[in-house]
């Protein structure tokens, strides 16, 4: 596996997650603190008028932070800006992608974003990721 250091402009980071499962966002929700029913019980979701249970967009972005696992010893996420495009729901498979956009003095930016299994996105956005010195 390549360094931080060694991957060039343009290159993709991607991490693959497993099936979303309701156990997942129940325990995202422990976590979280975020209880809406909209996130672990069908008849609510079917309520609030949505075609099944949907994670948390918060579930989603944190997730994102497995394409930089890898690069800890290296450097941390310095600073992010996400929006989500569109709903993450129970058995979705999620591809995160982050792509090297520019280095500057110890920081390398990246575009990033999230697509379900019928490539529809779901979020996208930048973060910066610092170097220690």
């Amino acid at each position: 596996m390549k360094t931080l250091s060694e991957i060039n402009i343009g290159e993709r980071l991607e991490v693959i997650l497993d099936p979303v499962s309701r156990m997942d966002l129940i325990k995202y929700s422990g976590a979280s603190g975020d209880f809406n029913p909209i996130h672990t019980v069908d008849a609510e979701a079917a309520k609030a008028g949505l075609p099944g249970i949907i994670a948390h967009g918060m579930w989603t972005m944190g997730n994102l932070a497995k394409l930089f696992t890898p690069y800890y010893d290296e450097g941390l996420i310095e600073d992010y800006q996400i929006r989500f495009s569109g709903m993450v729901f129970i058995d979705d498979v999620i591809t995160l992608r982050a792509s090297a956009e520019r280095e500057e003095n110890d920081s390398i930016y990246f575009a990033v974003h999230a697509i379900n299994q019928k490539g529809q996105p779901v979020l996208k956005g930048k973060v910066k990721f610092s170097k220690y010195a």
